[in-house]
């Protein structure tokens, strides 16, 4: 199972779908942030594990240690949700939110909680979106810190991430001035990614 477990009419249905789902999580990050926020395109790859993390560093450009958060999600259709950004621009991003001339919601915060509250709108509003939209609900694990200044390697260490084969769902959220940006994976294991594969077509078949 590889690039051709979609059809182009399944994929299309998916990259709409995640339109929908990065447009209103974008929407809540900006008012968390009190800033514009761009959006990018969503990107679907099927990977096997062993690739996963030189395919996101393709995708992404990211060459550097980065900081991850990863929440599980599940329903009959089930994965992990992972949120990815530069270590470096974390720092950028605090001092937005501290700065005492933004309106920002926040007081003084640490990294650590500036990245679970980014990863929690991310996370919460993507995958609620794309599933509901398939007709599921998902069940939300607590959301856990991947590490801080890692290597996208480590993010996707195979005892970490028990898969062979994953669909890797890939939109990234920006700054407008592009001092930050956050990557948002979604990954589903074999079994979910042919449950995923039906519900497309239920959908496709009630339009």
């Amino acid at each position: 199972m590889r690039e051709n477990v979609f059809t182009e009419e399944q994929r299309d249905a998916l990259q709409e779908i995640a339109n929908l789902a990065m447009g209103q999580a974008a929407t809540r990050l900006a008012r968390l942030l009190d800033t514009f926020i761009e959006l990018s395109v969503p990107r679907v790859r099927v990977v096997g594990a062993e690739d996963a993390a030189q395919t996101l560093r393709e995708m992404t450009g990211i060459d550097e240690s980065v900081t991850a958060v990863r929440q599980g999600f599940r329903s009959d259709i089930k994965g992990e949700a992972l949120v990815i950004c530069r270590s470096s621009g974390v720092g950028h991003l605090c001092a937005l939110v501290n700065d005492p001339y933004v309106h920002s919601a926040y007081e003084a915060v640490s990294q650590t909680e500036l990245m679970f509250d980014v990863a929690n709108v991310l996370m919460g509003a993507c995958v609620s979106c794309i599933l509901n939209q398939l007709d599921r609900t998902p069940i939300f694990s607590p959301p856990g810190m991947l590490g801080e200044r890692i290597s996208l390697d480590d993010v996707f260490q195979a005892d970490v991430l028990a898969w062979k084969v994953a669909l890797l769902l890939e939109v990234n959220f920006a700054l407008e001035d592009q001092t930050f940006r956050a990557h948002l994976v979604m990954l589903m294991a074999e079994d979910s990614i042919r449950r995923m594969n039906e519900a497309l077509d239920g959908l496709l078949s009630s339009l």
